[in-house]
């Protein structure tokens, strides 16, 4: 009952999507099965401390990374946190846990080169779906919204007399981004195909299957890792490395981190400034170049 009643919590209170609550909840599930192996228990309510090491041990000898298993120990440490303030413990086990060491790990953006590549030489916008992937890929890279808030976007939330559009960010946070002029041009061509599908069953949703259907976030992922696998030789092509792609390419032509801060609906300037090393990257090489005293 106690996790029904959590996943409740998160959902009701918390207001996290349906998405984030599945993978808090999968990872109890996950904890609890490790206590009914190695402990004939399922009570997650009742654990210590060392139970809990056992279960780290495992996971990192099972080759899990330890940020995932950051991100599990996590999700444990918000329930006991949640089993206190409903007063059905009184200790939460993991209070002076400390979390696994995590190696940072650099995420090179896609090139404008890259970018280029696919925008003007690997899509034939000749169709419905061609003239969607197309806008996807351009509204990533010219707003650095996320996958999520792509998949949300409403008809209604497009203000082309203003040249902005309404994004429903993390915790129900609505920001506007403004559009540039070769986007608007891009979502008027998708909207022409778009009016012309005989089948909507979301009417409002900006972005449809060729069926009338939503467009959902593994869809997304696989357009773009279709794309961009045929333009970059990166390992990870993913909707997350064009929003790092819009920030870093911002950043280099000198925009204001705290612009950038607000377009990528950051609630810390600390989360933006990872973007941060490529423009310095880049700032090194114009120095190098640059410097009076480095071209004797």
């Amino acid at each position: 009952m106690s996790i029904k009643a959590f996943s409740e919590y998160l959902s009701l209170e918390k207001n996290y999507s349906k998405h984030t609550v599945l993978a808090y909840i999968r990872d109890l599930e996950m904890f609890q099965e490790f206590l009914k192996e190695n402990h004939d228990s399922e009570q997650i309510n009742n654990v210590n401390y060392s139970e809990i090491r056992q279960w780290i041990v495992e996971l990192v000898n099972s080759g899990i990374s330890n940020r995932t298993i950051n991100r599990k120990i996590s999700s444990l440490n918000s329930y006991f946190k949640f089993l206190q303030k409903t007063q059905q413990i009184e200790n939460n086990p993991l209070k002076r846990h400390k979390a696994l060491k995590v190696g940072k790990k650099a995420q090179l953006p896609f090139s404008k080169e890259e970018l280029k590549q696919v925008l003007e030489k690997t899509i034939d916008v000749n169709d419905f779906e061609s003239a969607r992937n197309q806008l996807i890929i351009e509204l990533f890279y010219a707003t650095g919204i996320r996958r999520i808030e792509l998949v949300n976007i409403r008809l209604s939330d497009i203000d082309f007399n203003n040249k902005q559009i309404k994004v429903l960010g993390k915790r129900n946070k609505e920001r506007y981004i403004p559009l540039i002029d070769s986007l608007i041009k891009t979502l008027k061509t998708y909207l022409s195909f778009r009016d012309s599908l005989s089948e909507k069953q979301d009417k409002d949703a900006l972005f449809l299957t060729k069926k009338g259907l939503k467009v959902y976030e593994m869809l997304v992922y696989r357009i773009i890792n279709k794309y961009f696998s045929m333009a970059s030789s990166k390992a990870k092509c993913s909707p997350h490395v064009l929003r790092h792609s819009f920030a870093t390419h911002l950043l280099n032509e000198g925009a204001n981190l705290n612009a950038v801060k607000e377009l990528l609906g950051h609630t810390s300037l600390a989360a933006t400034q990872v973007y941060t090393h490529n423009s310095i990257a880049e700032l090194k090489k114009v120095y190098a170049k640059s410097h009076p005293r480095n071209k004797r």
